[in-house]
């Protein structure tokens, strides 16, 4: 068994390293209430825009806007991973390399896939593993705007346009709540027409004009998009980071239980041997 020194010096750091995870909970919890209020006011908005932009290509051929729209055949695959800037947040950037991985390896192993990343952790990890990304974002959430994101939106959509991609994919951690993250493989580029069958197709009246609605609208929805992911990851990060903070501060009060009890055992084993000494010796004295 551990000395009295050693357990009290475990106690000690133990209690600190609490005090700090509970700090980060709750400055975490604070920054998540902000974050979820932003994503849960923009979600809606986010998903008829997006469903509109589907309607509208539906309606458009190539020559009208379609650009957007049209299948090619998928050579070249732009996958963005949306991570974070920080740890201590579980497994929330670790699910993000996975799912990263599991498409270069899997669905689009025979396809030239690069990376752009938004975030250190996954900078980081992919340029540690020879599959530097195409473009890195790390201080995009420094100052997250939707007119920084526009920046990559647009740039995204230049490539797909110019056909350096045929493909984009958006991967990120879609925020449920504070204890729940699903992992979404989101096909950003080219935009799906949606084909319901039953479902009579919507005749829109155009105002101004087709062209000029294909102009403004869809590269704003794309852009729209690209912040919800964002928005969605943003918030996901600080739910993630706030249930690991818990459990830590959990298993911290846990360890420092149980550390006061092998004290509280060592402290009682020693003083019973001070008293077997005391005895034992007063015990020789009256036999001398």
């Amino acid at each position: 068994m551990a000395n009295l020194k050693e357990i009290r010096s475990r106690i000690s750091s133990v209690a600190s390293t609490m005090q700090i995870t509970s700090a980060m909970k709750m400055v975490s919890a604070a920054k998540l209430k902000r974050a979820q209020d932003a994503i849960t006011q923009m979600r809606p908005y986010a998903n008829k825009l997006t469903e509109l932009l589907q309607n509208l290509t539906a309606s458009l051929d190539s020559s009208e806007g379609g650009i957007y729209s049209t299948k090619r055949k998928v050579k070249n695959v732009l996958v963005v991973a949306i991570s974070s800037n920080r740890g201590l947040c579980g497994g929330f950037n670790t699910n993000i390399i996975k799912s990263v991985n599991n498409l270069i390896v899997g669905e689009y192993s025979k396809k030239q896939v690069d990376i752009i990343s938004i975030g250190k952790k996954t900078s980081e990890y992919f340029t540690k593993n020879n599959l530097t990304p195409v473009k890195v974002y790390d201080e995009l959430f420094n100052d997250l705007t939707y007119e920084n994101v526009a920046q990559i939106a647009e740039e995204i959509m230049k490539k797909y346009l110019s056909e350096r991609y045929d493909k984009v994919l958006l991967v990120y951690n879609q925020f449920k709540n504070a204890a729940t993250q699903i992992i979404m493989n989101e096909n950003y580029l080219p935009v799906e027409n949606t084909e319901n069958e039953g479902v009579a197709q919507q005749d829109y009246i155009f105002e101004p004009d087709k062209n000029q609605i294909v102009e403004d609208l869809i590269p704003k929805s794309l852009t729209t998009q690209m912040f919800k992911a964002i928005l969605d990851s943003h918030a996901a990060e600080h739910g993630a980071r706030m249930t690991a903070m818990h459990k830590a501060t959990d298993n911290a009060t846990e360890l420092n239980k149980d550390l006061k009890l092998s004290y509280n055992k060592a402290r009682q084993a020693s003083i019973t041997g001070e008293i077997l000494e005391i005895v034992g010796g007063a015990e020789a004295l009256k036999n001398n």
